[in-house]
């Protein structure tokens, strides 16, 4: 290899090592290398970020905001409701999920699959709720459901579009809006009836943390601080009034790192004395009233307006900000006026001190905040989902019929031809905002910057392993490694590294990494590269073992009340059928 393909490979591993790490945001990554490329005289800048002004990218943002346009209006949620029911606490799994996953695939091969399931996922938490069931055998389901009908068209996920752009720069045409569906439907129909027949043996039933929270309410603990010159220093436990509040507790004092549990009656308070207290969440402001008491975590609980509050359950994305951070790092009580009650993770929910921990993507948050709080931050980009506690109603559901006749025609016009994908959804945009359906800056704020620089940034790497000739060495190591497999190594080589890529990596990133090695492979072995490529835009989107590797995946994490190890027992299995349908179709109808 030259140079150049050397310190590409540097700057490709390097990425992965960053991304798999989550040390840095993967917007930062991805640009990064890509600078870093362009500095070291591996690429131009027009190669470098001709990403940017790939139609794409384009086609992505507006996409994003028909989804965006779909949400607000609350278009689906007639059909969910139907589909769920109201008096049907005792239906089996099995028959509601083969009632609901199949539309959901359905909305998911023309709707970004993530605001599908941001939207759809607390409605049904809220309603296995009521009914005293768990909502783990759906939810799960519900994610994987969406992300099966994600490769059925060429709009069904972000990732697709990359390939066509990918292909568009290689001088061939665009993917047609169903040229994938003959490799999609055939994996999203076996995935779904898989995934229906295996859930209710293979899931166990979960509890959301707000579930969790309702069933042992005397467990939520917080912690108040014995001010220093107040009224209560000096005082024993009993004669400061601590023993007779109503619905909280006082479990134990920490006092110069040494912690005194049981307390007795007769403990003498000490300034600077840490007091846990063990109760009700509605009673824990409360406690903000007795002088001489101070929190721990002032800066999250005091201040709200009681007669305005609300509970919210907030989930962490990979991208957010807040991951990889505490509370205390990012002021959380200042920056978004909420107090943090309780933090979930793995469906457990974490003791430590709530300041102190230092966040992750997955996380679930038990946020009391001012009923306005999910107006203001759900299009923050922090929140994966913002649920109110108790469901709330879409703004502008008379809109909804127009939302849908405007997808149904942009389906018609790109799926006919008569316009290209790209112009169909930049139309379907505009008359989004002439028509009243979104505002100007609704319409800019539902745009997700972080997944277009993502891809514009990733096509500049991609670029690079061609031009160096590092994605011609990389198809060739592939095609040693399974050579004894035959013609099919080839492809089987490519599905299974891009596989394992999208579980570590994000799946935009996987794809772009992984056309250049599957173009050339498919070149060297005398196959059609088109299909080469339409089989790294299923396996891209087959994420499916872990949590973290797609962003559905992580919307339910936490309102599931899943473990990590819950996603292998369904995602293993979905994964090998995946990958043995997509080589079938691939190898013997396309290549």
């Amino acid at each position: 290899m030259t140079l150049d393909a050397w310190m590409t490979l540097a700057v490709v591993i390097a990425s992965l090592v960053l991304l798999v790490r989550g040390t840095l945001p993967p917007p930062v990554v991805l640009l990064g290398a890509t600078i870093t490329l362009v500095v070291g005289g591996v690429l131009d800048p027009e190669s470098a970020f001709a990403g940017f002004a790939n139609p794409a990218p384009i086609t992505v943002a507006a996409l994003y905001v028909l989804a965006r346009a779909v949400e607000i209006t609350g278009a689906l949620d007639p059909l969910l409701s139907r589909l769920l029911g109201s008096g049907e606490g005792q239906r089996s799994t099995r028959g509601l999920l083969s009632r609901l996953l199949v539309p959901v695939a359905g909305a998911s091969a023309f709707l970004n699959n993530t605001p599908i399931v941001a939207m759809t996922a607390p409605q049904i938490a809220s309603w296995a709720e009521q009914r005293g069931r768990s909502a783990a055998p759906l939810l799960m389901p519900l994610s994987f459901a969406a992300i099966l009908g994600g490769v059925i068209t060429s709009i069904g996920t972000s990732t697709n579009l990359v390939v066509s752009g990918l292909l568009v720069d290689r001088g061939q045409p665009p993917l047609g809006l169903f040229e994938m569906s003959r490799v999609g439907l055939p994996v999203a129909l076996g995935g779904v009836a898989l995934v229906v027949l295996l859930a209710p043996k293979l899931l166990p039933e979960r509890h959301s943390s707000m579930a969790d929270l309702k069933e042992q309410l005397r467990e939520f603990s917080v912690d108040m601080r014995v001010v220093d010159d107040g009224p209560l220093a000096g005082l024993s436990v009993e004669e400061a009034g601590l023993r007779q509040l109503q619905g909280v507790f006082l479990v134990r004092i920490e006092r110069t790192g040494h912690v005194i549990a049981p307390v007795g009656p007769g403990e003498v308070l000490s300034a600077g004395d840490v007091l846990s207290f063990v109760g009700n969440v509605d009673l824990i402001v409360d406690l903000q009233r007795i002088r001489g008491l101070a929190s721990t975590e002032e800066h999250h609980l005091y201040g709200i307006d009681e007669t305005r509050q609300a509970f919210f359950e907030v989930v962490l994305g990979a991208s957010s900000q807040l991951a990889g951070s505490t509370l205390k790092d990012v002021g959380f009580r200042s920056r978004y006026d909420a107090a943090v009650l309780a933090v979930h993770r793995a469906g457990q929910r974490v003791e430590s001190k709530l300041g102190q921990l230092q966040l992750r993507a997955g996380d679930t948050l038990l946020l009391l905040a001012d009923s306005s709080f999910r107006q203001k931050w759900r299009e923050s980009g922090d929140f994966l989902v913002v649920a109110r506690i108790g469901g709330t109603a879409p703004a502008r559901t008379r809109k909804a019929p127009l939302v849908l006749a405007l997808t149904g025609l942009l389906v018609i016009v790109a799926g006919s031809g008569l316009l290209d994908i790209l112009d169909a959804a930049l139309v379907t945009t505009i008359a989004l905002v002439a028509t009243g359906v979104l505002t100007l800056r609704e319409a800019r704020d539902a745009v997700d910057l972080d997944v277009i620089i993502v891809i514009g940034a990733a096509f500049g790497l991609g670029a690079a392993m061609e031009q160096t000739g590092l994605a011609s060495s990389a198809a060739s190591v592939l095609l040693s490694a399974f050579s004894s497999f035959g013609a099919i190594g080839a492809l089987l080589g490519v599905i299974v590294t891009t596989i394992v890529l999208t579980e570590m990596i994000t799946n935009n990133a996987a794809a772009v990494l992984m056309f250049p090695i599957a173009y050339t492979a498919a070149a060297t072995v005398g196959a059609d590269p088109r299909s080469y490529a339409i089989a790294v835009a299923v396996a891209a989107s087959a994420s499916f073992l872990t949590p973290i590797g797609y962003q559905t995946n992580t919307i339910v994490y936490g309102l599931g009340g899943y473990r990590f190890s819950d996603y292998p027992r369904l995602g293993l299995p979905l994964t090998i059928l995946v990958l043995v349908v997509t080589v079938g179709v691939v190898q013997y109808t396309m290549a």
